[in-house]
């Protein structure tokens, strides 16, 4: 029994040991070994199965959730009718060709030939083609071969009736590929009539592999090596419901012809449509039980579309098909400097290390000198000097090499990407159990006061996880969330009002180097980020909206008359003032929402115009962006001005760990107001039946659930000064998990997620999450070294270094047209 105890004591001291070692280096130092060990394992993936994200799409792919298809590593664009009539007439655009569609085969081949003619064009009627055996044509009669042309969107789609595999169909691709107009999409497929009128026998499946040998030997003579043909695997039946004789075709039959045609296309020109096999097996039969049912044609025909069509349309959710996005030059230039001062901090590493040795320096040293004194001066002049330019060196060498990952991940197809996917339990499940990690390591708090810096880093922190689940399922077509997450965003910009005013108001300086220092942790990342990654600024909103609403509040309170605790101490006519500043901002801010071409004059004006607008030179984003969270700066201001006056004069005490308010029945009064604020906030989200409805409701009404939840968390003194360290520590990098999670989490500029580990989607949030914020926390700390030395106290060295930043925007801004 003493014996079990030791054993058991012992383990429990070794567990210890490696949670003390686990500390945030070596955490990162894990993170670097997990991302060294999926780029080699990725690597033999691309080795193994080549680069061409075409494959994923037509060979692999699950069901996720509500028959929502996913194909494999790669993601998958819904296109409506007017992507498809864009991606044609595009398609016209840039080859001066028209798009020319064959589908070859049986009725299951002419189901999905109507099936992409719907897409198209809902209300076609195709032409028949074929003649009955007296040489009469007849409109739309039954197994004959129809033609579809569309001269507005140069396009023309055959369906060719082919049921049995034979010597025609093969002289058919023959034929196609030596006509003056090769298609440039084929999609053949046959089998079930070959088994039907042969009764199942063995003679029929050799014949049947035979032609297809007859098949593969005319596709390879074709001369368009950019045709894409297919071969369209049979798909599996109901035998429960076949009727009397297509009894004869069974599933083991069926498998056995898809074999024949596995091994008699391999290597041809021919590529075997796999996916297409298995998104039918997910789903059930059309009501003969041989046909296809209407949800599996949907699935087929928009993964030929996505094939066709996502080269040409560069659809942000659509990278299957899809060549990576080249290289610009100011992305080439950026990580030339940024990976070349990697090694040049190796090279100042090395060489101080020399003259440290030598003792050599470039100070001149006195006659007399204590020649001990000497070298230590020596030693100490040289360490200042070189210091700063070794932390700049070594920061921007390191956030270089970060930002080659992030290039890696969202720029290239080296990883994989996948769609998001949305279900209550997706959703719901993981933020059920953050919260209870969050509520699990809690702390009390030294500080006392309503909104504290612990109390707001917490709450950054919670608010930053629940947003990156959001993002991650896509929970955003679900309105009452959608809606919640405006309130947190309004949230954030309701902080940066409290907190600035409250540090102008406590007598904090307005100084030129304060401003540009949280300018720069504000926007050091995204700027970097910009630049490697070919984005403009406004595609990373929220930084552009923090940044704008600081600068509001900077001006407000900087520009004279200032108002300060001490200033209205001394002359109570300074809190008409603030008053005044209040009301103009509002109004300035009303007659900009109310006059969207004034707004669109202010905000397009040259050079800051490229701040504001999108990729597409759009600016109706920022506006979007701007108006659904107007005031919200407003009632942060407003309610910290109103907050620290109640404390001034007495109204409530939050210096002791007691109750915010004495009194029991006010107190409940305040409480039960603050519930009814979040449940009428709440009550709102659910009955707004469209997003632009409660979008319009919300700037006015944000103020509700935020003040509701700060008297709920600060009304009670033993709530108000406990906090959750582990919310808290992901609060002080929540800039930094929110810009990161655009490229290194999700993945096509937020619109999939990114794919690590292929097939496990549990264990691979775990992955991507971990290395998320291992890098978010590596740049808050590269931030924080650079920002002293970036911008220093001196505001004369402060001007010095603006002017040089923006001195070295000039060629990127000129390239730009931002002059």
């Amino acid at each position: 029994m003493a014996e079990d105890e030791s054993t058991a004591t012992k383990r429990g001291r070794s567990s210890s040991e490696i949670i003390k070692q686990f500390n945030v280096l070596n955490a990162k130092i894990l993170a670097i070994l997990l991302v060294g060990c999926l780029l080699g394992y990725h690597g033999v993936l691309k080795f193994m199965n080549g680069t061409d994200t075409c494959q994923g799409l037509l060979t692999k792919g699950r069901f996720q959730g509500n028959h929502q298809w996913q194909p494999y590593g790669c993601m998958i664009h819904s296109l409506s009718r007017l992507d498809a009539d864009n991606c044609f007439r595009k398609t016209r655009f840039m080859t001066g060709e028209d798009s020319f569609w064959v589908f070859i085969g049986d009725s299951r081949i002419r189901q999905l030939y109507f099936e992409t003619l719907k897409l198209v064009d809902p209300d076609a009627e195709p032409l028949v083609v074929a003649t009955d055996s007296s040489g009469n044509k007849s409109l739309r009669p039954r197994h004959k071969s129809y033609i579809y042309n569309n001269p507005q969107l140069s396009l023309r789609i055959m369906f060719f009736w082919r049921p049995s595999l034979n010597q025609t169909t093969a002289d058919l691709i023959n034929q196609l590929g030596l006509s003056r107009s090769v298609p440039h999409v084929v999609v053949a497929g046959s089998g079930s009539w070959d088994i039907k009128g042969s009764n199942g026998s063995q003679i029929a499946l050799d014949v049947y592999s035979q032609n297809l040998q007859l098949l593969a030997n005319a596709a390879n003579h074709w001369p368009n090596r950019k045709s894409k043909l297919l071969w369209k695997l049979q798909d599996r039946v109901d035998g429960s419901l076949l009727d009397e004789p297509r009894k004869s075709i069974t599933n083991e039959l069926i498998d056995e012809y898809n074999g024949k045609a596995l091994e008699a296309l391999e290597g041809s020109r021919f590529q075997i449509w796999k996916s297409a096999r298995l998104v039918t097996d997910g789903m059930a039969t059309g009501a003969d039980g041989l046909h296809l049912s209407p949800p599996a044609l949907n699935h087929h025909s928009q993964m030929l579309m996505n094939m066709y069509c996502n080269e040409r349309m560069d659809f942000n959710d659509g990278t299957c098909c899809r060549s990576p996005e080249s290289a610009t030059t100011l992305q080439i230039v950026t990580f030339t400097i940024l990976l070349t001062l990697m090694e040049a901090e190796d090279d100042e590493m090395a060489k101080k290390d020399v003259v440290v040795a030598n003792g050599h320096s470039t100070v001149v040293v006195a006659e007399g000198f204590d020649e001990k004194a000497t070298t230590a001066h020596r030693k100490a002049a040289v360490e200042d000097v070189e210091s700063s330019s070794r932390v700049v060196v070594t920061a921007l060498g390191k956030l270089g090499l970060i930002m080659a990952y992030f290039y890696l991940c969202d720029r290239t197809t080296f990883f994989m990407k996948e769609n998001k996917y949305y279900s209550h339990l997706n959703f719901w499940v993981p933020v059920g159990y953050v919260f209870a990690l969050g509520l699990f390591f809690n702390e009390e708090s030294r500080s006392t006061k309503v909104l504290h810096r612990d109390q707001t880093d917490e709450w950054k922190g919670w608010m930053q996880l629940v947003i990156l689940i959001y993002h991650m399922t896509g929970a955003s077509q679900v309105i009452p969330l959608y809606m919640q997450m405006r309130v947190l965003v309004s949230s954030y910009l309701f902080l940066t009002g409290f907190g600035h005013l409250s540090f102008f108001w406590n007598g904090g300086t307005a100084s030129f180097p304060r401003l540009f220092q949280v300018l720069f942790r504000m926007n050091l990342m995204t700027v970097v980020i910009c630049l490697c990654m070919n984005r403009p600024y406004q595609s990373y909103y929220f930084v552009p909206l923090v940044s704008f609403w600081y600068l509001v509040v900077y001006i407000v309170l900087a520009v004279p008359p200032k108002v300060s605790a001490a200033i209205c101490d001394a002359n109570s006519f300074a809190y008409l003032y603030i008053i005044i500043k209040f009301c103009t901002l509002i109004g300035a801010i009303t007659i900009l929402y109310m006059s969207e071409v004034f707004f669109e004059t202010i905000f397009l004006i040259r050079p800051w115009k490229a701040l504001f607008v999108t990729s597409s030179d759009e600016i109706h984003e920022w506006w979007f962006r701007w108006s659904l969270d107007r005031y919200s700066i407003c009632y942060g201001m407003i309610f910290g001005f109103l907050y620290l006056n109640a404390q001034k004069f007495g109204l409530i005490d939050d210096s002791t760990r007691q109750h915010l308010l004495s009194r029991t029945k006010i107190r409940f009064l305040v409480v039960l107001a603050a519930l009814i604020g979040l449940g009428g906030y709440t009550a709102f989200t659910i009955t707004c039946h469209s997003k632009p409805e409660c979008n319009e409701v919300h700037s006015y009404l944000a103020f509700l659930p935020i003040i509701s939840f700060i008297v709920l968390r600060n009304v009670f003194g033993p709530l108000r000064v406990r906090y959750s360290s582990f919310f808290a520590w992901f609060g002080r990098i929540s800039l930094e998990l929110f810009i990161g999670q655009y490229h290194i989490w999700l993945a096509a500029d937020t619109h999939g997620v990114l794919v690590l580990i292929p097939n496990y989607p549990v264990l691979n949030v775990m992955v991507t999450t971990y290395i998320l914020v291992c890098v978010a926390h590596e740049v808050h700390t590269i931030t924080g070294q650079l920002v002293t030395l970036a911008v220093p106290s001196d505001w004369k060295k402060t001007i010095r270094n603006v002017f040089v930043f923006f001195l070295a925007l000039v060629p990127i801004a000129i390239h730009d047209g931002m002059f």
